[in-house]
């Protein structure tokens, strides 16, 4: 039983497909019951009306986790003119009705148009962005609303995928801290009638699409942990954008007492970093300190000195 209760060392990721209606932190926690895992993580929060792609990290794999919040993500959503809504979704409160014009496809491509490439955007009320150490979307809950710097963020690609009048589907190409919301909701300013969304999904995150997602039934369907955590992907999946540094025994055995260590690094600038790797195995993040001389930066506590 103690060992139930503290989880089992299991180690990986796994592609979710986040299920409508739950938060991502509730699905983290589903999933890191089925593995029994002592640790648990995601990279990058999806509302609970959004699905999609939810990379979730076990165990070890939670120390890279922050390197896939800072990557580009991939989106597709439906829009729906003329209505508006305080959470900028189908979710919230309608605050205004608007006429819908006689819009043509043209029309809808060239207001998208205007919103691609490097754009300030104003971040919503309803957000996890925090003021004066309280979360944006309790102060909206409270009726509260505050000023918000807008940021730069860059909408990589828009394409429109469907056009029927009074809605729109459009699947996006965006960089870390876009909000699909407000960007729907832009487009409907531009397009004189306002806007929400009625419907978002993740499709990509960084390296990782859809080709290997799993549904949370389909994992309950395994059976068992073990025949799960077969399934998983090995933590180093979270940094395959660094490049390889290959560190002999001597080097590992200091960088595991976290001193630095002598390696070829020649390749690599200073304060680059980089996956290092000691006999073909994953074994953490090292900095490259020096000519020759590379730090441990974050590194597997499984790692084993020879």
């Amino acid at each position: 039983m103690a060992r139930r209760r503290k989880g089992l060392p299991v180690n990986g990721v796994v592609l979710l497909d986040k299920p409508k209606g739950l938060s991502s932190n509730h699905a983290l926690q589903r999933v890191r019951r089925l593995f029994e895992a002592q640790k648990a993580g995601h990279t990058g929060t999806l509302d609970p009306m959004a699905t999609g792609l939810l990379p979730i990290c076990l165990g070890e794999a939670t120390k890279f986790s922050a390197h896939l919040l800072e990557a580009d993500k991939v989106y597709r959503t439906r829009v729906e003119l003329g209505v508006i809504t305080d959470t900028g979704d189908a979710e919230g409160e309608v605050i205004e009705r608007r006429a819908v014009p006689a819009l043509t496809e043209q029309d809808v491509e060239a207001a998208i148009a205007r919103f691609r490439g490097e754009i300030d955007q104003v971040p919503p009320m309803y957000s996890a962005l925090k003021h004066q150490g309280k979360k944006l979307y309790e102060l909206a809950r409270e009726g509260k609303e505050v000023e918000r710097k807008a940021r730069r963020v860059c909408i990589h690609e828009a394409r429109l995928i469907a056009f029927e009048g009074t809605a729109f589907e459009l699947e996006v190409s965006v960089s870390k801290g876009t909000y699909i919301r407000t960007l729907a909701e832009d487009i409907g300013a531009a397009l004189g009638c306002g806007a929400h969304i009625s419907a978002l999904r993740r499709l990509k995150t960084g390296p990782f699409d859809s080709t290997a997602i799993w549904t949370l039934e389909a994992l309950e369907a395994l059976g068992d942990p073990s025949t799960r955590e077969a399934q998983l992907m090995p933590a180093d999946v979270l940094v395959e954008h660094l490049p390889v540094l290959v560190v002999d025994d001597t080097a590992h055995a200091r960088l595991a007492h976290g001193q630095s260590a002598t390696a070829n690094v020649s390749a690599l600038d200073v304060g680059a970093l980089a996956r290092l790797y000691h006999a073909e195995v994953f074994i953490g993040l090292g900095v490259v300190k020096g000519p020759q001389e590379v730090a441990p930066r974050r590194l597997l506590s499984t790692v084993a000195i020879s």
